[in-house]
């Protein structure tokens, strides 16, 4: 017959001592190796290029009138001559526009796909504004390509149509149309998701108001070089079109850096 171990006290967890994997358990996930994460980032990408091509395709059917009623038309309202140089040439640009056009309509599942990756090292508390930060990700990146359109183009154009003599011909290539008006879109989209960005590092405690506003005077000089590197063209009108918008969202990154602050004390206790 078996003896029997009598159950000692100090064989039992005691209540104050802190449970194990705390972290872990709280995610409710095991710890991903290497190969998990750039498994999980492979089918990650894949799935966002699945998204664009989808859209890209679909937009192709309206390909036209996207080009003649929407891309060409600032170009047609300052009389600018456009120049195709390639005997292919506009079958690679409607393919180029059809692209980055499916980038832009695909951009919330593209930063639904990103949040996706990161969620496995969110606490559940965190996870529960992947789809807000989906909405404004993409509502944001969607407010800066029509800024961009509305305001910095017609601008831009209206400064090369005017400067310089009428004794020369105005003749632009219209690949390098079709990429200054692509770079200028897309530079402004991920300008206007400064403020998107301010929340993130916020909440991760890695930036803060008052670090923000303690070097304000060298992010205006970061705003300059950042709008000069992205604007498509050597023109100051489109660097300084792109350049006061990144002042006034750096103000309002700070003010929204308060309130995820706010929000984040607010969780936590």
């Amino acid at each position: 017959m078996k003896e029997e171990r009598e159950e000692s006290p100090y064989d039992r967890p005691s209540e104050d001592d802190p449970p194990e994997n705390v972290d872990a358990a709280e995610k409710g996930e095991k710890e991903m190796s290497f190969l998990d994460h750039l498994e999980e980032l492979r089918w990650r990408i894949i799935y966002s290029m699945i998204g664009i091509v989808v859209c890209a395709v679909g937009l192709w059917f309206f390909i036209d009138p996207l080009m003649e009623h929407v891309l060409l038309r600032p170009a047609m309202q300052y009389k600018m001559h456009l120049q195709n140089l390639r005997p292919f040439g506009q079958i690679l640009i409607y393919m180029q526009v059809a692209f980055f056009g499916g980038i832009v309509i695909s951009i919330p599942n593209i930063v639904y796909q990103i949040w996706k990756f990161i969620a496995p090292g969110l606490y559940p508390r965190e996870r529960r504004y992947i789809s807000s930060i989906v909405v404004f990700t993409s509502l944001c990146f969607l407010i800066g390509v029509t800024f961009a359109y509305f305001f910095i183009l017609p601008a831009a154009l209206k400064f090369f149509v005017d400067f310089g003599t009428t004794a020369i011909d105005n003749i632009i290539s219209v690949e390098y149309y079709f990429d200054f008006v692509i770079t200028l879109m897309l530079g402004a989209g991920l300008v206007f998701e400064l403020p998107m960005l301010s929340f993130f590092l916020s909440r991760l405690g890695i930036v803060s108001p008052k670090l923000m506003r303690k070097y304000w005077r060298h992010a205006m000089v970061v705003s300059a070089f950042v709008a000069a590197l992205i604007s498509p063209g050597p023109d100051p009108v489109s660097m300084l079109m792109m350049a006061i918008p990144l002042v006034f969202l750096y103000e309002i990154s700070i003010w929204i850096s308060k309130f995820s602050q706010k929000k984040g004390r607010r969780s936590a206790a």
